[in-house]
């Protein structure tokens, strides 16, 4: 008997309310990995349109060195 489960729905954050700013450190940092990589969208659930702004983000803290560009 194979029963299947079915995978619930990420919804982006962005798109519920929540932003990203390049200041904020903490939310940041939630993603980006260990080695200081931009996660993927399968993994930070964000739609298209935030992972561009998400990626464009992280790239603003990295040049004004609040972030560093490799752990």
């Amino acid at each position: 008997m194979a029963e299947f489960f079915r995978k619930k729905k990420r919804i982006c954050q962005m798109c519920a309310g929540k932003s990203v700013d390049y200041k904020d450190v903490t939310i940041i940092s939630k993603y980006i990995n260990e080695k200081g990589k931009i996660l993927p969208r399968r993994l930070t659930g964000a739609c298209a349109k935030h992972q561009r702004h998400i990626a464009n983000q992280v790239k603003l803290a990295r040049y004004m060195a609040l972030i560093p560009y490799v752990k």
